[in-house]
């Protein structure tokens, strides 16, 4: 055996003990989900993580996808501190993109993998009860701060892990689409960081990881040599406030912050461009993004 591979073994034996029948809650984001390989990749990754005695549960995303599909359609996707306003056409389309193609897609690699998978949306069991979200504020490009209605967008209200629990017991990966429910069972649009930090709190997830476009937090926005390896809570606040941290990846600190402080172990902020990205970061020394943890 190539002595790389023997060292790479030996590497990932402590992770392996440690994280045995732990849940790890992944987030599965960004451009890696347009590209059959970095479907693929990450396929295998979860049958991976679920074969060395893991627990591995998937939250998606599907934004570029859902922008695509309104552009189609003749609809401008307009997007407010991260996060997609939306009207009810809007919502039909990504309910439809999320639930029929996406997630159907992802529990389809990974059964070809050799995992066993379910594709569920947040409605199921009543899992994700959400609230619609309040209108935020947004400055425009003439400085003024104006309030915005995001739409049909939901913020989680209550979680019921009973059946996520339910499949883990019992040999499953769950597949989970962010789309929730309100008291009289409409749907209600979801960020997928937000489900996915609350999701990861509400099942005792000892990490949640978020994959998405860019290295993971940087010092210098734009410049991937600057990324922050290792990131305290306590650090957060002031890099929002200088605007280190803006945009999309708001969304992602807060969920991050959140689910920290209601218990999940560690957060892992990674790229999920780069191939197996989810097992360097999960098995190796260094890892590849930004971990996230207390403090």
């Amino acid at each position: 055996m190539n002595p790389e591979k023997v060292q790479a073994l030996v590497e990932a034996l402590p992770y392996i003990l440690r994280f045995h029948g732990k849940k790890v809650l992944v987030k599965f984001g960004g451009s890696a989900m347009l590209t059959e390989q970095g479907q693929e990749n990450f396929a295998q990754d979860v049958v991976v993580l679920q074969k060395t005695g893991m627990l591995p549960i998937v939250v998606h995303g599907g934004g570029p996808e859902i922008s695509r599909a309104m552009e189609r359609m003749g609809k401008l996707p307009q997007k407010v501190n991260g996060l997609r306003v939306t009207d009810r056409e809007t919502l039909e389309i990504a309910e439809m993109v999320l639930v029929g193609k996406i997630n159907s897609g992802i529990v389809s690699r990974i059964q070809r993998h050799g995992g066993k998978a379910v594709g569920i949306s947040g409605k199921a069991d009543g899992m994700l009860l959400s609230t619609r979200m309040e209108p935020v504020m947004t400055r425009g490009s003439d400085g003024r701060q104006t309030e915005v209605d995001l739409g049909h967008v939901g913020e989680v209200s209550k979680v019921n892990p009973t059946l996520v629990d339910l499949l883990c017991q019992n040999g499953f990966i769950p597949v989970l689409s962010p789309i929730g429910v309100d008291a009289e069972g409409n749907s209600l649009n979801l960020n997928a960081d937000t489900a996915a930090a609350r999701l990861a709190t509400a099942v005792g997830a000892e990490k949640l990881v978020l994959m998405t476009d860019v290295p993971g937090v940087l010092r210098e926005p734009g410049n991937s040599a600057s990324l922050i390896s290792r990131l305290r809570v306590g650090e957060i606040g002031p890099m929002i406030e200088d605007g280190t941290i803006s945009g999309g990846m708001i969304p992602k600190i807060q969920a991050s912050r959140d689910a920290l402080a209601s218990g999940v172990g560690s957060v892992h902020i990674l790229d999920g461009k780069v191939g197996h990205s989810l097992l360097l970061e999960v098995f190796t020394d260094e890892g590849i993004g930004t971990m996230i943890v207390g403090g």
